[in-house]
């Protein structure tokens, strides 16, 4: 038996229940799970908003850390005992868990489980957006909003590693303090009167990574410059975006969405090359993920709630077996 965190129906509260230990099928491997990230798009599937939410009885969690202890027929390219992290879509909350082989992605050493079971959404999709997406080049100003959430936080640090100049945008003096510490040129507060007027004031903006919509996206919209590149990530206000298309032909505006886990449908090597990329920078020291919170598997919705409610910077993780 396995205890694993479960939801029944959209709008009814995660239970912890005992489940049977799975038995992995052909092309899966079954993962020991030390630790378990926390996302919004968790919510959104409490919500029944998510674009992919598994049919209901299922395990909650996307993504997830642990130690492969069984493999299933067909699976040799990872070895009993091997460290990995898991791209999942659900099943993370749990003790044990059955995933398919090319989902997962083996660890660096240097690279603690808990570390790891954060890292994959938020600076995978970081990664491929300002990369592949918006094409950010040195120089450029990236202005981030929701700079001090999970994938926000991924953005700043990454943009700065690509030498761009960052500008973080965000809710209150410690969330913008975490963002100037992940390489932020400069900090701005959401709730700070005219953001329009202070993205113009610092050039204006050439790349938006938007993770909130709302009224910060149409006050960061305003100060786009010519051939500016908009990343649609997430509507964390709850508010989605409607942009005006003459602004659009005036400014020679592109607008680009990013779905990180739709690219393990139509082309996971663009993923697999990316992740590999952000391991090696990982290994170098190049990156330094930030874990505001950690809470034990049966505080999950505490844990939970606090994502919800803004609270946290960064990435909260859930431990479930410490690492050895």
């Amino acid at each position: 038996m396995m205890r694993a965190v479960q939801l029944s129906a959209p709008h009814c509260a995660p239970i912890l229940r005992d489940l049977l230990l799975p038995i992995p099928q052909a092309g899966e491997l079954r993962v020991a799970i030390a630790a378990c990230g926390l996302n919004f798009a968790d919510l959104l599937m409490m919500d029944g908003r998510y674009q992919d939410t598994p049919p209901y009885p299922f395990t909650m969690g996307m993504e997830l850390a642990g130690v492969v202890d069984a493999l299933g027929a067909g699976v040799t390219e990872f070895k009993l005992g091997e460290r990995v992290a898991v791209f999942a879509g659900h099943g993370g909350l749990a003790e044990y868990g059955c995933f398919p082989a090319a989902r997962a992605v083996k660890l660096p050493d240097a690279m603690p489980l808990r570390v790891a079971a954060g890292f994959l959404i938020a600076y995978g999709t970081a990664h491929l957006a300002l990369t592949r997406r918006a094409r950010l080049e040195p120089g450029e100003t990236l202005a981030v909003l929701g700079a001090a959430g999970g994938v926000g936080l991924s953005a700043v640090e990454i943009g700065a590693s690509l030498g761009a100049n960052v500008i973080a945008v965000a809710r209150g003096q410690p969330k913008l303090d975490v963002a100037a510490s992940a390489g932020a040129t400069h900090v701005i507060d959401a709730h700070s009167p005219d953001l329009r007027g202070q993205l113009r004031a610092l050039g204006g903006v050439d790349v938006l990574f938007d993770t909130v919509g709302g009224t910060s996206f149409d006050a960061a919209f305003r100060a786009m410059r010519p051939e500016g590149r908009i990343l649609s990530i997430g509507f964390a206000s709850g508010s989605v975006p409607q942009i005006p298309a003459n602004h659009l032909l005036v400014k020679n505006l592109d607008v680009m969405g990013l779905y990180w886990g739709g690219y393990l449908r139509f082309n996971p090597d663009v993923l697999q090359t990316s992740l590999c990329e952000l391991m090696e920078l990982y290994e170098a020291g190049g990156l330094k993920p930030h874990i505001s919170a950690s809470y034990p598997l049966e505080a999950v919705a505490d844990a939970l709630d606090a994502l919800r409610q803004g609270r946290s910077t960064g990435k909260i993780i859930i431990e479930i077996t410490p690492e050895q």
